[in-house]
């Protein structure tokens, strides 16, 4: 699907609208309740770890359930998948902080498509795009369960999958979704509260973790399919 299609696609859901309206109502309340500050590296802040825009420090909002990948935890997967993403077509389906999805487009990614809910995180992401010059990043305000439900199979090489910690009906959803997404000997990343039970995701047969790790609360995989190891 092209920005263009997604874009009228958007337009034509009263429904997402209303959520659009209904969103930015609640942006101008008075109060907003905040997170505490960003794991890994300085407060309300992410940095680059590698490529083009290395060392590079982006401002991240302090909201409520927004938790960017912890900058190890960012170096150790972007080792697993070979430092530099050239010409790769990457989706980073629940940006939040934009940190997977900056980190993949600074290693040379072809094409990044970020999508997020929230209207104030977005705003973020496209002021951090527009200091970046970052060419190679989309950004898309809208539900990413919807908007992926409607994206073409074997679109993307790398899919990274955030969603909300503790939402296990929502990761298993976003893991149905998001699998035939994968392209031939593309790569699925998943960052969950809990660790990835091949066992128990019926959507994950015939697949395998070729690499996992633990970082305080957060748990990563690294998936492929197994005919593709």
């Amino acid at each position: 699907m092209s920005r263009s299609s997604i874009t009228r696609a958007l337009e034509r859901n009263p429904e997402r609208n209303r959520e659009r309206n209904a969103e930015r109502t609640a942006e101008r309340a008075p109060k907003v309740r905040e997170a505490a500050p960003s794991r890994g590296g300085k407060a309300n802040s992410i940095r680059i770890i590698g490529g083009e825009w290395k060392r590079t420090p982006l401002p991240v909002l302090s909201l409520d359930g927004l938790r960017p990948t912890p900058d190890r935890v960012r170096e150790t997967l972007f080792n697993w998948l070979g430092q530099s993403l050239d010409g790769k077509r990457c989706l980073d389906l629940f940006a939040g902080s934009g940190a997977l999805g900056f980190e993949a487009a600074s290693r040379g990614a072809l094409r990044v498509l970020m999508v997020e809910r929230s209207g104030r995180a977005v705003a973020q992401l496209k002021a951090n795009q527009a200091r970046l010059a970052a060419k190679n990043i989309e950004i898309v305000e809208a539900d990413a369960l919807r908007l992926v439900a409607g994206l073409a199979p074997n679109s993307f090489d790398v899919v990274f999958l955030d969603p909300p910690f503790g939402d296990t009906a929502m990761l298993q959803r976003a893991i149905e979704l998001a699998v035939p997404l994968v392209s031939p000997g593309g790569a699925l990343y998943i960052e969950s509260g809990e660790p990835v039970d091949l066992a128990q995701t019926p959507a994950l047969s015939g697949w395998a973790i070729t690499r996992e790790g633990k970082a305080g609360a957060v748990r990563y995989h690294l998936l492929r399919r197994e005919n593709e190891e």
